[in-house]
């Protein structure tokens, strides 16, 4: 015997029209077997729900049920009044295209019957029993970016599995590790091609340094250009540039050039930090004896505690 109808469907036995077609929807569209293609149990329910709907969607069928006159399956209360068994409802079409039998169960469904098919439409867009093609594999590439030309953004040449070369833009904040996604550049299939991801890295530097969205560099300075001051040329991700060094400048100390760095991903630029070093000559004897009648009275480690 099958379970109440109106009990499946969730809905009273004074519910309309309008509610049982709701109550329906919403189960059917959970419970759908395109829906649940690795759940034996939703296909089984969602059979349950579709033959409590054909009873109860039927005003002529929901009115014999409420008056006993057809069983929750819609078969005929007494099975051999009006001449012998029948395996639906009284003078209709089994909806589900199979022969029911004395258990009533079934083992299939049409979504033609009644307005099942106008339902099976609307929840899945008229193509409630037909998988969309596949598409073609997805592929994934890797993609090794100079330093440079990762910190100005310059475009990026690849070349796809089918032969077919691109120019890549690479993104606003790039750095090792970003993936980018190509849609349409996987391989070829019935339903279109896949996608492609390519993964970025982003090749280290002679003597440039990343550090967020800055760029670090040590920078030698002469002794003479860092105590009488100086303009010197320094190289950036951009091209060299001239740079003043100070007079009076000591080894470690950090110059900046603003915009001279990564781009972010909201557009604006890091700058290049400069870390002067002074280097001194390892043999000169004029540097040696101006040194040794030269004199420096300050303690330069007192911050160090000695």
């Amino acid at each position: 015997m099958a379970a109440d109808p109106y009990s499946l469907l969730g809905v009273s036995r004074t519910a309309t029209e309008a509610d049982i077609k709701k109550s329906y929807r919403k189960l059917a569209k959970e419970l759908h077997p395109d829906a649940n293609q690795d759940n034996p149990k939703a296909s089984e329910r969602f059979s349950e729900i579709t033959r409590a709907y054909d009873v109860l969607g039927d005003k002529d069928k929901r009115a014999k049920f409420d008056r006993g006159e057809i069983d929750a399956d819609g078969n005929p209360a007494n099975p051999f009044a009006g001449g012998g068994f029948r395996g639906s409802a009284a003078g209709g079409p089994n909806p589900w295209g199979n022969q029911r039998g004395a258990g009533g169960a079934g083992g299939g469904y049409s979504a033609e019957t009644g307005d099942f098919g106008s339902i099976f439409d609307d929840l899945f867009g008229g193509r409630s029993r037909r998988a969309p093609p596949p598409k073609g594999a997805n592929v994934a590439y890797r993609l090794t970016v100079g330093f440079v030309e990762a910190a100005t953004l310059a475009p990026q040449r690849i070349t796809l599995s089918n032969g077919t070369s691109i120019d890549l833009k690479l993104p606003k904040g790039v750095e090792t590790g970003t993936s980018m996604r190509l849609a349409g550049k996987g391989e070829a299939g019935p339903g279109g091609a896949g996608d492609a991801t390519v993964s970025i890295e982003i090749r280290s530097h002679a003597f440039f340094r990343r550090d967020g969205a800055d760029v670090r560099l040590d920078l030698p300075v002469t002794l003479a250009e860092a105590v009488t001051g100086a303009k010197v040329k320094v190289p950036t991700v951009d091209g060299p540039v001239m740079l003043g060094v100070p007079a009076g400048s000591s080894s470690g100390k950090i110059l900046r050039l603003k915009g001279k760095g990564f781009t972010r991903k909201d557009g604006t630029r890091g700058d290049q930090l400069v870390s002067l070093l002074i280097d001194v000559p390892a043999d000169d004897a004029a540097l040696a004896a101006f040194a040794a009648q030269w004199s420096d009275a300050r303690n330069v480690r007192a911050a160090l505690g000695v």
